[in-house]
């Protein structure tokens, strides 16, 4: 498959070249912000650009006698406008958002600074990272592939980054598939590790658990190398074949109340007809998805108060604020209230390895202020198009979103979702790159 004009270098390829001393990391920078300035304008995927401190960490890395050690050397990394970084003013794409600037880096940022990654801005979101959608008022992140249909959310601006060639790697996050539904709706690659595997430390409590750190890109390789330095993992960069495994295909909704699309179904079956041809033993399966939703309901509405405590809530987005006053009535979150979905789960991985879903009901919604709707009309929009990401937050398990096609009618990307149990990273990424050297996507959006 033919590469467009845009496409950069992997991010695999740039660390070995740095590291070889066969190219400059300061020439890798300034392709980066070239890319950025000439196609930003349209997807507004970035908040903020770091072009100084972008430009200086580049050249203190080219004269490093030691960049030959360094897992990510000259590698530009965007970061999502939701963990500090130092120097900074973390707005979690509100205009409530306290001013003051960040004084310490977030973990995640501190390991891949440690790695020689160049970190060249922050990406958008939406307002406390609560929506499907990215847009903050007078300002729409738009997908790459379709620039009428929405880049996703809440790692919209990541999506769309690594999409449009900006960069090659972008850090996301996922509470209810905050990096799975960009990744998906953009055609790019984005994991969701399991719990524990990387540092969360997310906003005041990670949703009760539910939100993590991760990566989107746009092969899978160059996923598996950053979230292994995420993780402190090196291990995780090496994405071997894996023995045969079975898998379960699991087209159906997660709710009797939506449908999927007849495109994104198929994407399900053909994955597992694709599986099966390189060797694995995939079963029809039906995933035990909860029929109670206050669990997940509670967690996402009092996690996102907690996160809220310190802006003012004259100054938030209506919707925003509407889902704040929810999770306030609702006042706490039963810790045991997952043992029984948990449970049920794992009663179903006893005859299977990992999971086949579509990662979305259907195309994203159209690139809009969604920011100047009600909550209601947000809700309706995220339940109708990404219901099948959230129970794998709820369980703390990774998962991962894979392109598999094109939509015929919106022109936008179709992508599976794989899930396994806790510790399922490397299957996950393994059985993902299969895919990817079986029917290869295209890595960028042709923006000629």
């Amino acid at each position: 498959m033919g590469e467009p004009a845009n496409s950069p270098e992997t991010a695999v390829t740039i660390a070995q070249r740095v590291r070889a001393g066969t190219l400059d990391a300061a020439d890798v920078v300034e392709s980066t912000l070239d890319r950025i300035a000439r196609h930003d304008d349209v997807f507004h995927a970035f908040v903020d650009v770091h072009a100084d401190e972008a430009r200086a960490a580049a050249v203190a890395l080219d004269r490093a006698p030691d960049r030959a050690e360094f897992p990510l050397a000259g590698v530009p990394v965007a970061i999502k406008d939701v963990v500090p970084m130092a120097g900074h003013t973390l707005r979690e794409g509100s205009a409530a958002a306290p001013m003051e600037p960040a004084t310490t880096d977030h973990p995640v940022v501190t390991r891949l600074r440690q790695a020689g990654a160049i970190l060249v801005g922050r990406t958008a979101v939406p307002e406390l990272c609560v929506w499907g959608t990215t847009d903050v008022p007078g300002r729409i992140t738009r997908n790459p592939r379709n620039p009428a249909y929405t880049a996703g959310g809440s790692s919209g601006g990541a999506g769309a980054a690594v999409a449009a060639g900006m960069v090659p790697l972008a850090h996301g996050t996922d509470g209810l598939g905050s990096i799975r539904i960009p990744a998906a709706n953009c055609g790019v690659f984005g994991i969701k590790p399991g719990r524990g595997l990387v540092p969360s430390e997310l906003g005041a409590n990670s949703w009760f658990g539910m939100g993590e750190n991760g990566v989107l890109a746009t092969t899978v390789g160059d996923a598996a190398l950053m979230l292994s330095v995420l993780a402190a993992e090196p291990g995780l960069a090496d994405v071997a074949t894996p023995e045969p495994l079975r898998v379960g295909i699991a087209p159906s909704s997660p709710s009797p109340v939506v449908s999927v699309d007849e495109r994104w179904s198929a994407a399900a079956h053909d994955a597992g007809s694709l599986l099966a041809d390189l060797g694995h033993r995939t079963t029809p399966t039906r995933l035990p998805y909860p029929v109670d939703l206050l669990p997940l309901l509670a967690r996402w509405t009092l996690g996102t108060a907690a996160d809220a405590e310190e802006f003012d809530d004259e100054l938030l987005q209506p919707r925003t604020r509407r889902h704040i006053g929810v999770g306030r009535m609702l006042r706490s979150v039963n810790p045991r209230s997952l043992d029984r979905l948990e449970a049920a789960f794992s009663r179903v991985f006893e005859g299977i390895d990992l999971v086949v879903t579509p990662t979305l009901l259907r195309p994203g919604p159209a690139a809009i202020a969604w920011s100047e709707k009600s909550w209601v009309a947000n809700m309706l929009s995220n339940v109708r198009y990404a219901s099948f990401t959230p129970v794998w937050n709820l369980l703390g398990w990774p998962a991962a979103s894979v392109p598999f096609g094109v939509h015929p009618v919106s022109r936008t990307p179709t992508a599976v979702q794989i899930a396994g149990p806790p510790g399922a990273e490397s299957a996950i990424l393994g059985l993902a790159g299969e895919i990817e050297r079986a029917r290869a996507w295209e890595r960028v959006a042709d923006l000629s």
